[in-house]
């Protein structure tokens, strides 16, 4: 299928609006997705204009606070730079797609072991729901990326969103302003095993 090699992570965005009913259609192919048990884990909350500046405002004040005080993810702060460019990314993109696993708790509680089967099942089929997205997106001739910095603003998204449930993270999107190279692959050699 041409749209998984053409697929890729675009962080440059035209300001061109993008119609509800491509948004629509995009989401629709999400929600075909396999899931567990078919469970349909999925939420996605779908963020324009104003609405957009808010939530990347939350986005950045949390990114804030894990730099300068009160990090909830103390060991990863090396990928805190990331997080600020990709609220840069964010910003530019003229649709946001954040995903919720409606299934979910926060990554901050503690579970027990089938819990923690059932949330990886879920996120598994999340996953699939978000690359059927991500491909029909580039079918239709927009860019994406499929964003997980959104866990250093947990608390502050999910308190600004008023969600129950899971941040998964989010998806931009809009036409895109460049056109990366494809990214460097690992041989099958390196990924692949056959045992008879």
């Amino acid at each position: 299928m041409k749209e998984i090699i053409e697929r890729r992570s675009i962080r440059k965005y035209r300001s061109d609006t993008i119609s509800k009913e491509d948004i629509d259609t995009i989401i629709q192919a999400g929600m075909k997705a396999p899931s567990a048990k078919n469970r349909q884990p999925w939420k996605y909350i779908v963020y324009t204009a104003g609405a957009r500046n808010q939530l990347l405002n939350e986005m950045e004040r949390g990114l804030l606070r894990e730099r300068d005080g009160k990090p909830l993810l103390p060991k990863s702060q090396n990928g805190l730079a990331d997080a600020f460019y990709t609220l840069h990314v964010m910003r530019e993109a003229p649709v946001l797609i954040m995903i919720v696993n409606t299934n979910g708790q926060s990554p901050f509680e503690d579970i027990d072991a089938d819990e923690r089967v059932t949330e990886i099942c879920d996120t598994l089929s999340i996953g699939a729901s978000v690359q059927n997205m991500l491909l029909t997106a580039t079918e239709l001739g927009y860019g994406t990326l499929w964003i997980a910095n959104t866990c250093f603003a947990y608390k502050e998204l999910v308190a600004y969103m008023g969600i129950t449930g899971q941040l998964i993270g989010a998806v931009s999107l809009g036409l895109p302003a460049e056109k990366p190279n494809p990214r460097p692959r690992k041989s099958m050699e390196e990924t692949v095993e056959y045992r008879a």
